[in-house]
């Protein structure tokens, strides 16, 4: 599915996200208000690739964490993105390394005719500036660069109210330079960053905070950046190379305290101590060729080296051996390496007959940690067998590398050694079949229907018989510490989805999306459960309409609504009695995901009002988007409360007003 910046704009709710963009769209959930992971089909969050012009990225969001794939807060501005694509299930052979779908986002370029400057104040985005325009003129190139700063921070930075204790502050920084034409081709610069922190300091937070302990004080820094060139020549008229090299870089660094004990200094006792840097280089390059008419090849390659220095201290819940009154110090991971790893692919279009066409291609994974090496195949044919309808049905094998924290957990052994009892573990594979129906009865109309069948192995569980299994992880900040894993688990995600759209045209839009599915998984003990993302159903009910105000249609009234229904997800029950023995949360293993919290249900309705100058030369946009306006009580998961020993109920986002203002010249 193709989407847009105006996409992003204008749906309500939306938060300028692009991942809370296509959680809009049939087959994928949103798993939590506060954080932007992205359920599809029933998979983990991890199984998703973000690339940003044609080369994978880390994970771009504010207080991302190693091997995540969301966050709370998206550094991708959508003002700056062009069209993209969003892709589920069976997808081409140019697309590796991932098992549940992909972000393949886009930059647009600049103006090239003039100067143009953007700024723009909302809630929860933050304050932005952008600027744009002609460069290089004698080569048609173009600039766009935009930075972003946290609304929170700014306002406590001039003592306003912002109605929390613990204030996000964050910045990000991208930019898109198209050098123009030469006789060496096209090249342009392009980049990303986002560095981001925030407090949690026990005596002032509630004890209902999704990401809090009232007992602890906690500090977390996380920063990205991405840069990279694009080239592409054009060989003749039907064929041309394209390449991108780039280099990455993500840190994260968490402290924390225990208020209830101190330190030898009289400071709060620190229990945990956590650190990751992690530098990437990546080099990808495709080649293009339309040979006929009626065949088209592309092939490429995908190089990447990584370095990672980890470490991770803790002491929470750890015993007191050596006596001094403390408990001890555990490192849970250290680690400094090189994760290379390569990807080669070949795919082909080829028109069978005027309305029968075929894609086939494989896709081949080497990952060198491992030494393991993946062949998939892929293959999707496409039938018009009437004038506005069409039938599809697609076939691929995917495989993905562990998270890479999954591999550095280490085991202390017998004789006082420690040993990464997880160095091992082998891809996750994922086969996936898929049909689907297209009709179009006009050019602003589609309606969808896709069902699907895909079959999950080699999935890490434990060696021992238990109930865990890795398909239940990635939506949350860290990984469950679980060592002695192996490659044996399963899973099954099936379901049939359903889409009515009417894009938009003669001044409104419609969005209808329902996914019926049913996500399971076995782990060691053999025993089929429901996974912790098998929501069951979700519904979606979006649209909007423009209202001229004036007769010369500068004055724009805007309504724009969202409604969404979707099933409980399952939990694990928590023991209380073994809570209250341990001090700590303790779940029922035997009972993983099976019980399910509450359905979920949210109401979104955004007003705006968009006013043009005469000559267009000055827009101004302001709206108001009213988030949960039913303040609805969704429940987010069954906790145990170490502060009064009992479990209880956490919520997600309540009521939230969201604010945009944007001046464009």
């Amino acid at each position: 599915r193709q989407f847009n910046m105006e996409e992003v704009r204008r749906y309500s709710g939306g938060r300028n996200d692009v991942a809370k963009l296509v959680a809009n769209f049939a087959g994928v959930a949103a798993n939590n208000d506060a954080r932007n992971d992205i359920i599809i089909r029933g998979n983990s969050p991890t199984g998703v690739l973000w690339r940003l012009e044609g080369i994978p990225i880390p994970n771009p969001n504010h207080y991302s964490t190693l091997g995540t794939t969301g966050g709370p807060v998206s550094a991708l501005n959508p003002n700056l993105i062009g069209n993209s694509d969003f892709l589920t299930s069976a997808f081409p052979a140019e697309y590796g390394n991932a098992t549940a779908g992909v972000f393949d986002i886009n930059l647009r370029t600049g103006n090239k005719d003039r100067m143009e400057y953007t700024a723009q104040l909302a809630a929860f985005s933050g304050l932005e500036a952008m600027v744009e325009g002609p460069l290089n003129k004698k080569h048609n190139g173009s600039f766009v660069l935009s930075y972003r700063h946290s609304f929170a921070e700014i306002a406590q930075a001039v003592g306003l109210n912002v109605g929390t204790t613990a204030t996000p502050k964050y910045k990000d920084l991208a930019f898109n330079a198209d050098l123009g034409s030469s006789k060496l081709g096209k090249f342009s610069v392009f980049g990303i960053g986002g560095w981001s922190t925030i407090e949690f300091l026990g005596a002032e937070i509630d004890t209902t905070d999704l990401f809090a302990n009232p007992n602890q004080n906690a500090y977390n820094t996380s920063k990205f950046g991405v840069l990279g060139v694009k080239h592409s020549l054009l060989l003749n008229d039907h064929a041309y190379i394209r390449t991108v090299i780039s280099t990455s870089y993500t840190g994260n660094a968490y402290d924390s305290e225990d208020l209830r004990r101190v330190d030898d200094d009289g400071s709060p006792l620190q229990l945990i101590d956590v650190y990751d840097n992690s530098l990437n280089y990546r080099l990808s390059s495709y080649y293009n060729d339309k040979i006929t008419n009626r065949l088209t090849l592309r092939t490429g390659i995908l190089l990447q080296q990584q370095y990672l220095d980890t470490k991770v201290e803790t002491r929470e819940y750890t015993p007191d051996l050596d006596g001094d009154g403390k408990p001890d110090w555990y490192v849970q991971r250290d680690f400094q390496g090189y994760f290379p790893q390569a990807e080669v692919y070949a795919q082909s279009q080829y028109r069978i007959a005027e309305r029968l066409t075929l894609n086939a291609g494989a896709h081949i994974l080497y990952f060198d940690k491992t030494n393991d090496v993946a062949v998939e195949p892929r293959a999707a044919i496409n039938w018009q067998f009437a004038e506005k309808q069409k039938l599809n049905f697609g076939y691929g094998m995917h495989h993905q590398t562990q998270p890479l924290p999954v591999f550095l957990f280490r085991e202390r052994q017998p004789d006082g050694s420690f040993l990464e009892t997880n160095n091992d573990l082998g891809f996750t594979r994922s086969q996936h079949l898929v049909l689907g129906y297209d009709f179009k009865p006009s050019a602003d109309w589609r309606l969808k229907a896709e069902t699907y069948y895909q079959w999950l192995s080699n999935v890490p569980v434990d060696a021992t018989p238990s109930s865990f299994s890795m398909l239940n992880t990635g939506a949350d900040f860290v990984f469950p510490e679980k060592n002695n894993l192996v490659n044996k688990g399963t899973g099954t995600n099936v379901g049939i989805e359903l889409t009515a759209e009417k894009f938009f045209s003669h001044g409104w839009y419609s969005l209808v999306t329902a996914s019926v599915f049913d996500s399971k998984y076995k782990g060691s003990d053999g025993v089929e459960r429901s996974t912790a993302f098998d929501g069951g159903y979700v519904f979606n009910v979006l649209g909007g309409k423009e209202f001229k105000l004036s007769q010369s249609g500068r004055r724009i009234l805007t309504i724009d609504s969202k409604l969404t229904y979707a099933g409980g997800r399952p939990y694990t029950p928590v023991n209380l009695e073994a809570s209250q023995m341990a001090g700590r949360e303790v779940l029922y293993d035997n009972l993983a995901f099976s019980e399910r919290i509450d359905d979920y249900f949210r109401w979104d309705v955004k007003i705006g009002l968009r006013m043009n100058s005469p000559k267009k030369k000055l827009s101004q946009t302001f709206f108001l988007d009213f988030q949960n306006v039913t303040n609805n009580q969704n429940v987010f998961a069954m906790k145990y409360n170490e502060v009064y020993g009992t479990v209880g109920k956490t919520y997600q986002i309540g009521f939230f007003p969201d604010v945009l203002y944007r001046i464009e010249f």
